[in-house]
């Protein structure tokens, strides 16, 4: 059943999809675009294919698969996802992730689910990366809505309601699943933490049961895992800013951000589909406050996402360093040594920053996981 009521977030209907190609196929990236998913094949025969599709899933398995395969082949050393096999296809699910990249943690997940035989699900799209018209298209014909970002308190906390109910309106009564990050960004500092502020917007459209209002979500948390850190050294760049003085996004940095996250190496790639968080496990927490069942739902999330993380020797190498240490070098190589501290020297070129605040703030970014590891799994 169609309502109106979500036409300011929705992603598109099947109808909008053949404009919205058009518009996507007569816009001056285009050839740019193509060059990239299409290497091999003329811009004028992909020109026309893209003018053909009129339906989402065309253009999901005839484009954005294809996005995703391209970039599994030319920027990574390999992507693997495990857990699938707990989920079933009959299923929504609510897949809360931790968020390292602003494409590549939903895209990744859609192309494996896409492998499966599962449906790809809805994907959230905060309202600043809706940029151009070209982005909206792309996005909404790829199953993304809108979240809206800023506001003064009370557009925020109306704002959540609505995306809450958009939420469970396409959970429950359009039966799609829903991918959401974790948190409001993505993590900088390599510490994955679920906002207890989402779990809060998840409830907040069924207030009368908080059990049975996460229950019905079919919460799933999933861990995703790069080798290295997609724009790890703009995040650092970012937090060092921010440490100076109150940080102001450039214009045009998200799309930055969009573009260096694909097309930067990431060698191995692994994405964990955890365990879905279970009713028994709500209930045990049903006599606390809201507030501190939000908290506890939300540090349930992390202990799932951080015991799942995949530690590559970065990581371990990261924490040896940082730390003065020879603990873990049974992970890594001299070789893998030399390779991250050849990385680590690429940050010599901002020579007005502080160098040993900046090298602190990289090797955080890869050791930090070792730590919420470690935690996780005592």
């Amino acid at each position: 059943m169609r309502t109106d009521k979500f036409d300011d977030i929705r992603p598109y209907y099947e109808e909008e999809i053949p404009a919205a190609m058009q518009r996507i196929a007569d816009n001056s990236l285009f050839p740019l675009l193509s060059s990239f998913v299409f290497p091999e094949k003329d811009v004028e025969d992909i020109r026309s294919m893209v003018r053909s599709l009129t339906t989402v899933d065309e253009f999901q398995k005839l484009v954005m698969y294809k996005l995703s395969e391209e970039i599994i082949r030319k920027c990574t050393d390999g992507f693997t996802c495990s857990g699938v096999e707990q989920l079933s296809k009959d299923k929504s699910y609510l897949y809360v992730s931790n968020h390292r990249d602003i494409v590549l943690d939903a895209a990744l997940l859609q192309k494996d689910l896409l492998d499966r035989g599962f449906e790809s699900s809805e994907i959230t799209f905060g309202a600043n990366l809706m940029s151009s018209q070209l982005v909206v298209d792309i996005g909404k014909s790829n199953k993304m809505f809108k979240v809206a970002r800023g506001g003064n308190p009370r557009e925020f906390y109306l704002g959540s309601i609505h995306l809450s109910e958009y939420i469970r309106y396409t959970l429950l009564e359009k039966k799609q699943s829903v991918w959401i990050a974790q948190r409001n960004g993505r993590t900088k500092d390599g510490n994955d933490a679920t906002d207890q502020g989402i779990i809060k917007m998840f409830g907040i459209s069924r207030p009368d049961d908080k059990i049975e209002s996460l229950a019905e979500l079919n919460i799933v948390p999933v861990s995703v895992s790069y080798e290295w850190e997609p724009c790890d050294v703009l995040k650092v760049l970012e937090l060092y800013e921010s440490s100076q003085h109150a940080y102001t996004k450039k214009p045009g940095e998200d799309l930055n951000s969009i573009v260096t996250g694909i097309m930067a190496p990431k060698g191995r790639v692994h994405f964990q589909i955890c365990e879905p968080i279970r009713r028994e496990e709500l209930q045990a927490l049903d006599g606390l406050t809201s507030s501190a069942f939000n908290r506890e739902v939300a540090a349930l999330i992390d202990r799932r996402i951080r015991a799942a993380y995949r530690l590559y020797p970065n990581n371990w190498i990261a924490h040896d360093i940082r730390y003065g240490q020879h603990a873990h070098t049974d992970k890594y190589t001299k070789e893998q040594k030399e390779a991250f501290k050849t990385h680590l020297r690429s940050l010599e070129k901002y020579e007005n920053c502080d160098q040993e605040a900046l090298r602190d703030l990289m090797l955080a970014i890869y050791s930090n996981p070792v730590d919420n590891f470690k935690k996780t799994n005592l």
